[in-house]
Parts: structure tokens; sequence; C-alpha cells
């Protein structure tokens, strides 16, 4: 008998064809976890977007109603072009990415699934992610989005001090510090704070544009934000928000009957 502590029953991987085909019946809605293999300045690991978006995805099924949304295999890789100044950062192209969520989206359609929550764990994915959730929706006329802490953002940075603290900094080393703390050293752990003195370049201006620029123009360490400030106590709030302000939303989805999810308004 299979261990369903072990392999739930929304994992989509670890489940059979028949099991799936069950499932499909009362279940129209997948969360698919993108990440990146990238660096995150001396003191964290690479897998940091991959390993947190999978995370969390599994967290909030968890924390979904019955019956809870399936959870699909991460993708390991983004765009991290920007990154490619520092060793141990793997990139793809914005066409290789958006090609495979593509793929998967249509074909997830094509058994039957009705909604798509791309969870990315990688904001310079974000263009990419979405140009592929227009295709997915285009061509098979489905519901699909992508979540990138819109859903709980505002209330991280409301527990930081750190300006501009979007890579590496005080988010990111907390919530690594509470799940995973022995793959941290807070001894190499840095305050490389960006100081952008122009409201429309600030990161978290609500003012601010979309602006790229690769990572070595900004900074030497690839810390963008306040490493020094973590704590794990800090981490487990933050998860604690994006687990359950993430399942809200979910919630919403899953149990809105597709026609609904579209209303006119003109």
């Amino acid at each position: 008998m299979k261990d369903t502590n072990k392999y739930p029953e929304y994992m989509w991987a670890s489940l059979s064809w028949p099991d799936i085909q069950e499932r499909l019946k009362i279940v129209d809605t997948a969360i698919l976890p993108c990440g990146a293999i990238e660096q995150h300045g001396p003191h964290l690991p690479l897998d940091v977007d991959y390993f947190d978006a999978n995370y969390l995805a599994k967290k909030v099924a968890e924390n979904c109603n019955d019956p809870k949304p399936f959870v699909l295999p991460p993708i390991p890789y983004g765009v991290s072009y920007h990154h490619s100044d520092f060793k141990g950062t793997l990139s793809v192209t914005n066409n290789a990415l958006s090609a495979l969520v593509y793929d998967i989206g249509m074909s997830l359609a094509h058994n039957g699934i009705k909604k798509i929550v791309i969870l990315n764990g990688h904001g310079d994915n974000v263009p990419t992610l979405t140009y592929a959730a227009q295709m997915i929706n285009r061509d098979a006329h489905i519901f699909v989005c992508v979540e990138s802490g819109e859903t709980s953002d505002v209330d991280l940075y409301n527990l930081v001090d750190t300006p501009n603290d979007i890579h590496a900094g005080e988010i990111e080393t907390s919530t690594c510090l509470a799940i995973r703390p022995d793959l941290v050293d807070m001894d190499k752990a840095i305050d490389d704070t960006l100081d952008l003195d122009n409201v429309y370049l600030d990161y978290t201006s609500e003012r601010g544009v979309r602006w790229y620029v690769h990572t070595e123009k900004l900074t030497a360490s690839g810390v963008m934000g306040n490493a020094t400030r973590a704590t794990a106590e800090k981490g487990m709030k933050m998860w604690e928000i994006m687990i359950k302000k993430m399942a809200e939303f979910v919630e919403t989805i899953k149990n809105t009957p597709s026609d609904e999810l579209y209303q006119n308004r003109y």
C-alpha cells in the first residue's frame, strides 16, 4: 500500500495513471513550481529559488482543503543570465523556458486540467512565464496565472528593514535559516544594500518600473540586500505568511467554476 504521508495524493509524479484519471474527476487545478539555479551570495546555496518554489508549492497544497490541487514536478532552471559572472549559475534562454512551460501547460490541458497556477520562485522568470501563460491561455482556453509573490510580498516587506532587499539579503537568508539552517553560513553574510537614488528604479517602490541589469554592475558579492539582518524567527513568520496567503488564493481559484473566473465587466 502506498504511504500517503511520504507520497501525498496530490503529488502528480508519484501517482499512477489510473490515480490521475480518478483525481481529475474532482480536481481541475495544478500548481507548477518554477525556480532557478544561480548564485545567492557567498553564504547561501545555489538552489534557493528552486527549493523554495517547490517547498512552497507542497506546503500550499498541504494547507488547502480537500480535494487538494495537484503539485507538479518543479522546473529547476530559470532565466539567470544576469548572474552569469558568478560561478555556479546555470541559465536557460527565455525561449527555452517559455517553450517548456508552454508544452507542459498544453499537456496538462490535454489531461483535463482547467486551471494552472505557475508558482515562480525567481523574479527574472516573470516576463518569460507570463508569456508562456498567455500562449497556453490562447491555445488551450484554460485559466493560467503566474504568482511571483504578489499574494504576500507586501506583507514580507513590512517585516524587514532593508530597502531594495531583492536577492540573497534579509528576506531570502531569513527564509533559508528557518528551514535549512545547515546550508547558511552566516559568517559570510554581508550587507550589500543597494543605494538606488531614483524612485523609478527602486525595486520596492510603488512607482518603480521593470528594468534589467547584469548583477555584477550592482554588487561584487552577488548580494542585493542586507543578509546580516536575517534571522530564523523572521524566516518562520515569512513562510507562515507566504503559505497562508497563497493557499487562500489557490482555494479561490480551485473552488470557482471556470466560467465564473471570467466575468465581463464592460
